[in-house]
């Protein structure tokens, strides 16, 4: 039997670590034929040009989606997602995958996700019926999931959001995250090599900060994050700061981070791209994670490290005990470090509780892509019962 072709489209050195299990259950499996897609920051030597991180984990891409142009303007990046639905159209046309599996709620996804609609490619999507009400992205999200055909949310609240969109109950699987899976796997680095690697001594209290743009926000939060900086700097611990994704107001965010970094040699390491092998060794040996990632929701409870999440761009999302949320301004960062740092956070977060589901992840997903039928690729509209809505009569 001819395996089926599973093309995985790929943009950011974030949502490559949370595919990177799934690549190598399919790539391992005779029924199974594994294409890469790569696109967005992969291709980007400013961002650390990941596309190499790919190929050393074994991997071999297929198709390349130049997208990015420069820029972070609105503007710059419609007209990035107009040349990744391009791009991503001429690669479905010459790898002619039989599912194209994408994960989470970038704007590029969208993109890429009209194209294979156009083809005729079902598309299977990670981590959908999931909300962040602070981002852009929860439109994106919700818009992915009207296109796609298989569904495989990371918990059990998300699969029910799933079927109130109207979506087929017999097409969504609940697979908890595939982030727990790389956890399972973790060959952690120790503390030494890692200090080694960034050049600075971890001295307590230690954070790994991520802070990507807030794209509701009309400065993409630029000021929270120089609130954070500031109450960062007043502890006097270690600081180790990944570089800012590509959404629009990016560059000044990058370019403080630059600033704040430089001015504190030995003690503030930026890392434009840490992988995802560093980056979970280097999560499980600070004292919290810090900025408003969702690997702050999804990794760090798993790992038992406390969360400070900063503003709203992951309002809406399930939180384990650990996370804290906290708002903007300097007051309420400080006191919420604080908090995270206490003795008491730290005994509960060493319960590793997280809504986020048990590793396997990806077994479950490559099960369901090896057997599923794929066809007819009809979307049906499964109508759900509405209690206490109001009457409504014509004129």
């Amino acid at each position: 039997m001819t395996p089926r072709r599973i093309a995985v489209f790929t943009s950011t050195r974030a949502e490559y670590g949370l595919l990177q299990p799934l690549m190598r259950e399919i790539k391992d499996r005779s029924g199974l034929q594994l294409q890469i897609i790569a696109s967005g920051t992969h291709l980007s030597t400013q961002h650390g040009l990941t596309r190499l991180n790919i190929e050393a984990d074994g991997f071999t891409i297929d198709a390349e989606v130049d997208m990015l142009l420069n820029g972070d303007s609105a503007v710059a990046t419609a007209k990035s997602a107009a040349l990744a639905m391009i791009g991503t159209a001429e690669a479905l046309d010459q790898l002619r995958p039989d599912v194209l599996v994408l994960l989470g709620d970038r704007y590029e996804l969208l993109a890429a996700a009209q194209a294979a609609v156009l083809a005729r490619v079902p598309i299977a999507h990670i981590h959908g019926g999931e909300t962040t009400e602070g981002a852009i992205d929860e439109s994106i999200r919700h818009a992915v999931t009207k296109l796609s055909y298989l569904h495989f949310p990371a918990a059990e609240p998300y699969a029910d959001r799933l079927r109130q969109m109207g979506e087929a109950p017999s097409r969504i699987w609940t697979v908890g995250a595939p982030a727990m899976d790389n956890i399972a796997a973790l060959d952690a680095i120790p503390r030494e090599a890692l200090e080694r690697d960034l050049g600075l001594t971890l001295q307590s209290p230690s954070f790994l900060v991520t802070y990507h743009p807030v794209t509701l926000s009309n400065d993409a939060g630029l000021s929270a994050m120089q609130s954070l900086l500031t109450a960062l700097d007043e502890t006097g611990g270690t600081i180790v700061i990944t570089g800012t994704n590509s959404d629009p107001g990016s560059s000044g965010i990058r370019q403080a981070l630059e600033r704040f970094a430089s001015k504190r040699p030995g003690r503030v390491a930026l890392v434009e791209s840490l992988g995802a092998r560093r980056y979970l060794s280097l999560m499980a040996q600070v004292d919290a994670v810090v900025g408003n990632s969702s690997s702050g929701l999804l990794e760090a409870p798993a790992i038992g490290v406390p969360t400070v999440d900063i503003g709203n761009r992951q309002r809406g999302r399930l939180r384990a005990p650990s996370v804290l949320h906290c708002d903007e301004d300097l007051e309420a960062i400080r006191s919420t470090l604080a908090h995270a740092l206490t003795d008491e956070h730290r005994l509960l977060t060493e319960s590793r509780d997280t809504p986020y589901g048990q590793p396997g992840a990806a077994r479950r997903i490559a099960d369901v892509l090896q057997t599923v039928p794929l066809s007819p690729m009809d979307k049906p509209f499964v109508n759900r019962p509405i209690t206490g809505a109001p009457s409504v009569s014509n004129p």
